[in-house]
């Protein structure tokens, strides 16, 4: 996703600042910074932009989901119910609690499917985390539901799809809490960065205090402040953080652009009778950083993406066969492949995925083409690109 592509004048003057400062760290040097916090000032917009009332700026958004569920008192032996399509960092993020991932099918959404949700919940089960993967969102409503009717938290992992909107809500702020990643290839970059946004008080302050070695920030003297509990170093920096202000502030632009490329592209393959796009919830309006759809079974999905790479369309993802973003590839969680030994928990509690049964998923990520919406395209280039995956497509359906 492609923040990067429009670094200008923006992100250089917010750097700039920051160098003129010296102060590359969010706490403490007072006297030093003139009054420049740059991570204050984004997690203040930030929570303007999503509407909530707390933002919690982190380094990456993988530590986002980390504080996050540490924030809420997730952790050993605690289920978290987490799609099969995703990036590893929702396991990762879990399984650094001593928490259990719980892996459940998605559908037509790519997202969490909701009665296989319900079907998973157990007296274990503290979490559902959807995840907003390709820019479009889960069926809020009925999870939250599910959530609600079970005592549930709702977590929406957001980080690849910052401005999409659900029921008139930002993504992010439909749920308990929400995550966002902000590295070098998503919708707006800090370089490095991440957050977590929620109006519940006590989670914001046990974000704030957990992503700085517990920390309560109190008084006007780092070292004398106290530690209400442990925890970990998940900090930005003011750099990182300066790049985001600027790129915040662009959002709405790249979305605009990346709404138009969108359009362009999808109007040219709703010619094809035989492509089916990708399901976005009723009263839900995507991010516009991907444009997916699926083909009338796996093996001309299979062609489609080497067909369309062949003819010079790039960014086309053929998930299924994914190292990173599909479960098919998670040997190292299937066989519990880690350097340090695992915590006692999660050697009992975590399922043999072995022998899961994930066809459903199979079903519609095995079908599925997921292309990459560009910023920096020009018109001539977005229209070419429509005509040729119009040519590829049909040649295979």
């Amino acid at each position: 996703m492609p923040g990067f592509e429009l670094f200008g004048q923006a992100e250089r003057a917010q750097v700039e600042d920051v160098l003129q400062s010296g102060v590359l760290m969010r706490y403490g040097f007072d006297a030093m910074r003139n009054g420049h916090y740059k991570a204050l000032e984004l997690e203040a917009a930030l929570a303007k932009k999503m509407g909530s009332k707390h933002a919690q700026l982190v380094s990456s958004g993988t530590a986002a989901l980390t504080v996050a569920l540490a924030s809420a008192g997730i952790g050993a032996g605690d289920e978290v119910i987490m799609p099969t399509f995703t990036f590893v960092a929702s396991f990762e993020s879990i399984l650094a609690l001593g928490a259990i991932p719980i892996l459940v099918d998605v559908d037509d959404t790519l997202t969490l499917h909701p009665a296989s949700v319900e079907k998973a919940i157990t007296r274990r089960t503290k979490v559902v985390m959807p995840v907003h993967m390709c820019g479009s969102m889960a069926n809020l409503r009925a999870l939250k539901e599910i959530c609600d009717k079970h005592s549930l938290l709702l977590l929406e992992d957001a980080c690849q799809a910052i401005g999409g909107s659900y029921e008139g809500k930002p993504l992010g702020s439909y749920g308990d809490l929400g995550c966002f990643s902000f590295d070098y290839v998503k919708t707006i970059t800090c370089g490095e960065g991440g957050a977590l946004i929620t109006d519940n008080e006590e989670f914001k302050k046990h974000a704030d205090h957990y992503s700085d070695h517990g920390h309560d920030h109190i008084g006007s003297d780092r070292g004398a402040e106290a530690h209400p509990f442990m925890g970990y170093n998940y900090r930005i920096s003011e750099m990182h953080a300066a790049v985001g202000l600027a790129q915040l502030d662009r959002l709405d632009e790249f979305l605009a652009i990346q709404k138009k490329n969108y359009g362009i592209l999808r109007n040219a393959l709703s010619q094809i009778p035989e492509i089916v796009f990708r399901k976005v919830p009723t009263g839900g309006e995507e991010s516009y950083a991907f444009l997916s759809f699926f083909m009338p079974d796996q093996l001309k999905a299979e062609m489609a993406h080497k067909a369309l790479g062949a003819a010079g369309v790039d960014a086309c993802f053929y998930w299924y066969h994914n190292n990173w973003h599909y479960y098919r590839k998670w040997e190292h969680l299937t066989h519990k492949k880690s350097l340090s030994k695992l915590p006692f928990d999660v050697l009992e509690l975590l399922p043999d995925y072995t022998k899961a049964d994930f066809s459903l998923s199979d079903q519609w990520v095995g079908r599925n083409i997921s292309c990459l919406i560009k910023l920096g395209w020009t018109n001539d280039e977005v229209e070419k690109r429509a005509k040729t995956m119009v040519e590829v497509l049909s040649a295979l359906v």
